[in-house]
């Protein structure tokens, strides 16, 4: 990609830069922040580590919004972090008139970009995103399912003992505690994980994966995760710049799809240089099916609540 735009560079769009500009996903990394002196030293502070990552990205910052012109991915990561006791969804009330304003300066100065949404709750808000930009589907996804398979994958590899480089986990649904962790699909080198782990390792291990977010904000007390979710959207933009068709569990806009119109929530995709190229319909049991159900359902009703009109 010639150009990547990171709105609201707090502690996950840091996180989020420094990765991408290591990796060299794009020739030109903009930070637009609310304080133009500290983005532009959070900028810098990055760029300074080019030299001993040996990278050749250029990372710009500043609070013009106008400087994410010209840019192929835009990155939503502004807005309210969750505390410790709060759930996702109360953060809709704060950041729902963040998100739109932002929306607003992309369409006037990024009208051909892709949209990444990482704000939460990042369902309810990438569907916002949708509906207020009236863009192809393809061009707005969130991020979410590749978070939640990661955490699922990392805690399978501490119960197993074996190397995580062989762990796959799949994860749909909504980002939070209607999640639907997809243990058939969760293999240890193809092997499927009920081979290594009894049934009621597993159900721990899912409901592990329902609050690793909630744990991590917990424990840390004065911020929430922003390693993780970082990386995740690291492999994300990897997909994108380098048009790899990964299939990865992300945001994305459904029409039709397991049965579902009009929503936004994890499924897996295949995630290409434009975008979402194509969201892959897994076989699912009538329980599998009936959880996804339940999700989407949780979904629809912060949507209705929160009375969104675009």
């Amino acid at each position: 990609m010639k150009k990547i735009a990171i709105v609201g560079p707090g502690r996950v769009g840091e996180s989020a830069a420094q990765i991408l500009a290591k990796e060299e996903l794009c020739h030109e990394l903009v930070l637009i922040g609310e304080y133009s002196d500290s983005t532009q030293g959070i900028a810098l502070d990055i760029q300074e580590t080019a030299p001993l990552f040996g990278f050749d990205t250029r990372v710009f910052g500043g609070a013009d919004p106008e400087a994410m012109s010209g840019s192929d991915l835009v990155i939503v990561c502004a807005g309210s972090p969750r505390k410790p006791g709060m759930s996702r969804d109360a953060l809709l009330d704060a950041n729902l008139p963040i998100i739109s304003s932002i929306v607003d300066s992309v369409m006037r100065f990024a009208p051909d970009a892709m949209l990444l949404m990482v704000t939460n709750p990042v369902d309810v808000l990438t569907y916002q995103v949708w509906r207020h930009s009236g863009w192809d589907r393809r061009r707005v996804f969130g991020l979410s399912g590749v978070l939640d398979s990661t955490r699922m994958a990392s805690f399978i590899a501490l119960e197993t003992g074996f190397s995580v480089k062989d762990i796959t986990a799949m994860v749909l649904g909504g980002h939070g505690d209607a999640m639907v962790p997809l243990p058939r699909y969760s293999s240890i080198n193809g092997v499927p994980i009920d081979n290594f782990l009894s049934a009621e390792t597993i159900a721990r291990l899912i409901e592990h994966t329902r609050k690793g977010g909630a744990e991590i904000i917990a424990l840390k007390k004065t911020s929430s995760a922003y390693d993780s979710p970082a990386a995740s959207i690291a492999a994300m933009v990897d997909a994108v710049s380098l048009d790899r068709r990964r299939i990865l569990p992300c945001v994305a806009i459904l029409d039709g799809e397991y049965g579902e119109q009009d929503i936004a929530m994890g499924v897996p995709v295949v995630l290409a240089a434009n975008g979402v190229e194509k969201v892959v319909e897994l076989s699912l049991s009538e329980d599998e099916q009936t959880a996804l159900a339940k999700s989407a359902a949780q979904l629809r009703s912060i949507i209705d609540k929160a009375e969104i009109n675009v």
